[in-house]
């Protein structure tokens, strides 16, 4: 009888079980990459804010190629002329021209290096940095946990943007400062994630298990604990480099980014603002750019979370 159930065992189907996973061809890098591509299929708002944002980065990566025109070069005998479809417009100029005659497809293109830069360099710097705090914090407890989370809350605590203003304008116009700022600025909101995230998985079975068998430190964080960081911290990156590309924006309009002879979306903003009433389309365009850009980087961002939470998955079942 019992010979009997082992052979049944063994002649188990994984398809009829669900068990796919476990089948050694089901973990190759291309069944992965298939079944991600799956879950971005069947989410269609995944998917649209997937193709904005990289449409975003390509243009950014490919500005030299894609501009019509040069970003800064001045035509004022063509200033201010409308976009193509607009009556005196030309299709030399498809979006149009600003007070100076520059064109202002060829300046949304460029502007979207300066904002990708922000948010990809800012993100970066402020989760690597961030992660590290809050593994120390979270995993090492007592007095340091309490100096790190003390400086963090007092950070938190100060009304953001106000603060980012103040340090802007201390440290000067610069693509670097506004990279630096906002990257350790943000620093506090992943140090508070991931120590969160490190007191809860330090209470899990398995890794009671790693310590009582007498594993080393740098082995648990680094084979238990850090691979279960990296889902809510890439879903909250996303989130967060939308919020610096609208923050970059809005320092750009107060004149505390980048300087006026890099164009970026800000700038826009802020040079369009005084004809806004004659001729919109100065600002209109680099207002879209922003909006769409925020808003497919929040919809990657949204399916991102549902896909890295196992029970986000299940839910959507």
């Amino acid at each position: 009888m019992i010979k009997m159930k082992n052979h049944q065992k063994e002649n188990i189907n994984p398809e009829s079980t669900g068990l796919l996973v476990d089948l050694e061809e089901d973990r190759s890098i291309r069944a992965r990459l298939y079944y991600i591509w799956r879950l971005l299929w069947r989410d269609k708002a995944g998917l649209i804010g997937l193709i904005v944002f990289l449409i975003i980065i390509i243009a950014a990566i490919s500005a030299p190629l894609l501009a019509p025109h040069d970003p800064l070069q001045q035509n004022l005998i063509a200033s201010r002329q409308p976009p193509f479809w607009a009556e005196g417009g030309s299709f030399e100029h498809l979006l149009g021209t600003d007070n100076l005659g520059r064109d202002i497809l060829s300046r949304i293109i460029y502007g979207a290096r300066v904002s990708i830069m922000v948010g990809f360099l800012g993100v970066s710097i402020a989760f690597s940095l961030g992660m590290v705090i809050g593994l120390i914090a979270g995993y090492k407890g007592g007095r340091i946990e309490n100096v790190i989370m003390t400086l963090s809350n007092m950070v938190l605590s100060l009304p953001y943007l106000v603060f980012v203003v103040f340090v802007a304008a201390i440290l000067g116009r610069s693509l670097l400062n506004v990279i630096l700022i906002f990257g350790f600025t943000n620093i506090p909101i992943f140090v508070r994630v991931t120590r969160g995230e490190v007191l809860r998985l330090r209470e899990e079975g398995y890794i009671e298990a790693a310590m009582s068998i007498g594993q080393k430190t740098p082995a648990i964080i680094f084979k238990h604990i850090m691979p279960n960081l990296l889902g809510p911290l890439i879903t909250l990156a996303t989130f967060e480099m939308s919020a610096m590309i609208f923050y970059e924006a809005g320092l750009g309009f107060l004149g505390l980014s980048v300087p006026p002879t890099i164009p970026s979306w800000g700038n826009m903003l802020a040079e369009g603002r005084q004809y806004l009433t004659y001729f919109p389309w100065m600002s209109i365009y680099p207002g879209l750019a922003i909006v769409l850009t925020g808003f497919g980087i929040n919809l990657f961002g949204d399916w991102l979370r549902d896909v890295l939470d196992p029970r986000m998955r299940r839910m959507k079942k």
